[in-house]
């Protein structure tokens, strides 16, 4: 390996063990994520992918193995505290607020860039005035990014699914993360809001730089759009590879298909 921290992988997951009351729900995983890279994980429903958010993002601490970010172990550390290191996950079901607008939810992504105390706020002068345009101006810049200009006054809970799962995308977005956890980011969205999604995941590793892990069941969409897949299945690590040699893996094809009769 390089010596080069900026060549090294930004993420390492090393013989992660996870159980509850004896169901093994992470059970020797192993993978890591390069810098600006687009790696996937996927998997029958119960196979473990949630859990390794989870434990990323600082919801579970497994019993064995090492999870290191940036340099850093992300082990024993607070979901608030893995936050501020640069980790910003979506998650399944939409999370935000629906009766506040769309840029008042993209500005509480802002919310640990805030520095300044109560009374800076109440007198509305130096840190807390320069603060609150700074976050402005990057939450701004998401709207136009995310094509969200249309609907930013609007309260979220007006809006289509798929513009909704949008917001929560530029919420994370705004937390300015260095890498980001994008949990089924098109479950239950429709064709045309799916490309769309799409387009937008490629332009953040691209145009941001900012690289993704990527949790799926549309297999079209993390075919096309991941540099590497990673396999789960009850908790057990199945294969890792580029997408077209995951796609013709033996083990890949039984643990969605089962075994396939030779006769």
């Amino acid at each position: 390996m390089t010596g080069d921290p900026e060549l090294a992988p930004i993420l390492q997951f090393t013989d992660v063990r996870l159980a509850f009351a004896g169901v093994r729900a992470i059970d020797g995983i192993t993978f890591h994520v390069e810098p600006s890279e687009l790696f996937a994980i996927i998997g029958p429903n119960g196979a473990g992918k949630t859990s390794i958010f989870n434990v990323l993002s600082g919801v579970y601490r497994p019993q064995a193995g090492e999870v290191s970010f940036a340099g850093q172990s992300l082990l024993g550390r607070r979901p608030h505290q893995i936050a501020r290191l640069g980790l910003a996950r979506t998650f399944q079901n939409v999370e935000l607020f629906a009766n506040l607008t769309v840029l008042e939810n993209l500005m509480l992504g802002r919310h640990h860039h805030i520095a300044y105390g109560p009374l800076s706020a109440l007198v509305w002068l130096g840190r807390a005035r320069r603060a609150e345009v700074a976050n402005r101006a990057a939450v701004e810049e998401i709207i136009d990014f995310l094509e969200l200009e249309q609907w930013r006054r609007l309260p979220v809970g007006m809006l289509p699914f798929g513009i909704q799962k949008r917001v929560e995308l530029g919420r994370a977005l705004a937390m300015q993360p260095k890498l980001l956890l994008l949990d089924e980011p098109v479950g239950g969205m429709n064709v045309e809001e799916t490309e769309d999604m799409a387009r937008f995941i490629l332009d953040i590793r691209e145009e941001l730089d900012i690289p993704v892990i990527l949790v799926e069941h549309d297999m079209g969409l993390v075919m096309d759009l991941a540099d590497r897949v990673l396999v789960v299945d009850f908790g057990r690590p199945v294969a890792t590879g580029k997408p077209g040699e995951i796609q013709h893996h033996p083990e890949v094809i039984r643990a969605y298909l089962g075994e396939v009769s030779t006769t």
